[in-house]
Formats: structure tokens, C-alpha cells, sequence
């Protein structure tokens, strides 16, 4: 009876809109009768069984339960669920047959390690974005070769560069990319990059770190992508109380070895941790509708603006991203990259002196953030390897919240004029 009503509410909502499915999906499912109104906080190490029988059944999977909360848990499952309807809910009505799969995790780069881990081992080969978070690139350095995997990278937005790799590495396990890319907002085509991987090798799979659109503004599973990352630390959550990760797929396969790894390695979320994503995903697509129109102002007054030599926003009609930005996603993000006249000196200045900006780390917060990507998230990167991918000493980026427009622009004003 329970099974069948689970059934019938996930089904209803794979046919609901996108702030339903944010606000509905997954809270009452695999749930008792009597619940709370938000889903409850299971804050517990482990499970109580009925009896012996029903101990071995569930570790058995023979029947649903949960034995120990490394491996899963109601309030994980919630989080999870939700991201299913979210990511791959429109996927999903176009292809029923095909399953969607998500896997929460303790942080964004427990989720990217478990799966690159899951899909390469010794001896193989990953294909990967020249230009991608620092920590991905420091994993991709300092673990993945220590490893044995090789990592060959490319500008994926550059469709002749990548099927020039992609020719010279068809046995590639995986095409790991993200769209738009940190922090220069570089835009693959997902859809082209996709075939392309695919034509090489059909086995290759294409994972996209998604954690810049959300799945309100792009879902890669749409566009041929198997893998779609998220850092839950960012808009997911909304408010900068939690650090996590998500990984979902349609490959069932591959479900199983991400799951293993996160057994084995231990990268379990917090139930609370959970429970506070789901409460900032039920806002997602209002905040993100006010992020992307804040973001675009923001933009649009920075390249009118005599001190700053060039803005990175896939929104400005002068963005070489701005078609492919068009073509996959229904806005074009909240982040905003931008080079001043002065460099690394003229960005100091700027962010010592800035009001309203709060000079931070981490992005996708409802106020606005600004740093400093080659001292401090680039960091950990080479300066030669920076400076390749286009991050420079005087690039700022800038998290734009959902604060009052009008604020944000006199706030940048002001600072600008001191440098």
C-alpha cells in the first residue's frame, strides 16, 4: 500500500512545474503515515530493526529500510529525491523507461572525487575542462595522478579543440566539464559536446558540473549528458549554512559505483546538512530569477564603466557565450567576472573598499560576494596553468545576491571611484 502510494506521488510530481517539484518532491515519500510538515531532521548514526529477520532482509535488499546512515537515510533520501524530480524530471517525461539517480554527499568535492573515482582507475584517461574549479584541477593533480589516471585538458568550448582530443583519446572513460565554467563563464554546447563524446567512444561519459546554472537554468541530463554534479554549498542551499555535494546520473551502473565509493570512503552528508538544502531548495527558483536579474545589471554597468577593461557574462550581447548560453539555459546565471585597468592592485583596492559585497569565498549566497580567484580559489592552481586558462592576477569575481538592485550598482560605483 505504502510502495503504491509513493508510486502515485512520484508520478504526479514528474508532471508538476518546476517551483512545485522544488516546494512538493520527495518530502513524503518512503515516509511513516504520520509526518511532519517539513521532512523531519533523522539525526541518528543507526536504524532499529523489528526483529533479526527484518535486520538481514534489509541489508539484504530484500525489503526498503535503513541500517546505518554512512549508507543512507530518510532525511538524505529526501534531498535526493527532490534533486531527481529537479534535474531529471523533464528528462525523465521524455524518456520513462530510463531511471534517474542521485547520490548526496558531505561536500561538492566529495561528490566530483567519488565520481571520477567511480568511472577511472589505473591506467585510464579522463578528459577535462581547461578551466574548472581550483579544487577539481588540485584533485585532478594531486590524487587522480597519484592514482594513475591520466587527465588530458581541453577549452570544452572550443568544439574544434575538444574533437581534437577527443579523436586522440577514444578510449577516454570520461568528458568532465562545466558550463558555465569558474570563474569566466565559458559556455560549452552541451548537446554538440555530448555527440561528439559519444561518436568517439559510446561507453565515454559526459559529466557536467552544473553547480553555476542549478537545475532551474540548465539540466545537462536534457541535453545528452549521463552525469550531472552539483555543489549544494551554492544556490542549492541558498544561505551559506552547509557545505555538500550531489551526483546524479541516468546509468544505473554507474549509480552503484558512485554509491561504493561513498560507502568505502565515508563522504556521507549530515542529516542536518540535508535538511537545511532541502529547506533552500524549496526557494531556488525565486532567488534565482532575482540573482540572474541583479547579475545582469550588474554586468551591463561594469562594461559601461571606464575603470574596468572587460566583463565575463554570458548575458552581454558582447559575450562570445552568449548564443550557446541562449541555445541551453533559460537565464544566464548570477556570477560576473570582470578585469579592471590597474590589475591585482586596482582589485584589492576595490575589494578592501567595497560596501554591501561581503569579500568571501563560495558563491550562490542571497547576499553578494566578491574575491579574488588567482589568491584565493585559483590558488591552489599553478600560475602558469592560471594564467593560460585566462585567469589572470586583476580578474575579480562577484557573486551577485538578490539585494535591491539600486544598492548593488551604487555599492560598485562608490568603489570604483576609490581605485
Amino acid at each position: 500500500m505504502e510502495d503504491s502510494k509513493n508510486k502515485n506521488l512520484e508520478e504526479f510530481y514528474l508532471n508538476s512545474g518546476f517551483a512545485t517539484r522544488a516546494l512538493h518532491a520527495g518530502e513524503h515519500v518512503g515516509q511513516p503515515q504520520h509526518v511532519a510538515h517539513s521532512g523531519a531532521i533523522y539525526q541518528t548514526s543507526t536504524f532499529v530493526f523489528q526483529d533479526a529477520a527484518e535486520g538481514a532482509a534489509i541489508f539484504a535488499k530484500e525489503q526498503p529500510g535503513y541500517v546505518y546512515t554512512r549508507l543512507g537515510n530518510p532525511t538524505v533520501r529526501l534531498l535526493e529525491a527532490k534533486i531527481n524530480a529537479l534535474e531529471g524530471g523533464d528528462f525523465k517525461r521524455a524518456n520513462p523507461d530510463v531511471g534517474v539517480y542521485t547520490q548526496a554527499f558531505a561536500s561538492g568535492m566529495g561528490a566530483i572525487a567519488a565520481a571520477l573515482m567511480a568511472v577511472a582507475g589505473a591506467g585510464d584517461t579522463i578528459i577535462m575542462g581547461d578551466v574548472v574549479y581550483g579544487a577539481t584541477t588540485h584533485l585532478a593533480d594531486n590524487v587522480l595522478k597519484r592514482m594513475g589516471i591520466q587527465v588530458v585538458e581541453v577549452d570544452t568550448s572550443d568544439l574544434a579543440k575538444l574533437e581534437v582530443v577527443l579523436a586522440a583519446h577514444p578510449h577516454a572513460k570520461a568528458l568532465y566539464l562545466e558550463t558555465p565554467t569558474n570563474p569566466l563563464l565559458a559556455c560549452t554546447d552541451l548537446a554538440v559536446a555530448s555527440a561528439m563524446a559519444k561518436a568517439v567512444n559510446p561507453g565515454m561519459l559526459v559529466m557536467v558540473d552544473n553547480t553555476f546554472a542549478t537545475p532551474f537554468l540548465q539540466r545537462p541530463l536534457e541535453h545528452g549528458a549521463d552525469v550531472v554534479l552539483h555543489s549544494t554549498t551554492k544556490y542549492i542551499n541558498g544561505h551559506g549554512t552547509t557545505v555538500g555535494g550531489l551526483v546524479t546520473t541516468i546509468d544505473e551502473a554507474y549509480k552503484n559505483a558512485v554509491f561504493t565509493v561513498l560507502a568505502d570512503v565515508g563522504a556521507s552528508p549530515s542529516p542536518f546538512d540535508c535538511f537545511l538544502i532541502n529547506q533552500g531548495l524549496k526557494t531556488l527558483p525565486l532567488r534565482m530569477k532575482q540573482h540572474c536579474s541583479n547579475a545582469m545589471a550588474v554586468a551591463l554597468f561594469l562594461e559601461a564603466h571606464p575603470k574596468v577593461e572587460r566583463v565575463f557574462y554570458p548575458g552581454l550581447e558582447s559575450s562570445p557565450h552568449r548564443a550557446v548560453a541562449r541555445k541551453q539555459m533559460s537565464d544566464f546565471g548570477g556570477m560576473v567576472s570582470f578585469e579592471l585597468r590597474g590589475g591585482v592592485e586596482a582589485g584589492r583596492t576595490l575589494m578592501d573598499n567595497i560596501e554591501l559585497f561581503t569579500l568571501a569565498v563560495s558563491l550562490g549566497c542571497v547576499d553578494s560576494l566578491i574575491q579574488h580567484p588567482a589568491s584565493m580559489t585559483h590558488a591552489c592552481v599553478p600560475r602558469e596553468k592560471r594564467l593560460a586558462g585566462g585567469v589572470t592576477d586583476g580578474l575579480v569575481r562577484a557573486s551577485v545576491g538578490v539585494e535591491d538592485e539600486e544598492d548593488l550598482l551604487l555599492a560598485l560605483d562608490k568603489g570604483l571611484a576609490l581605485v
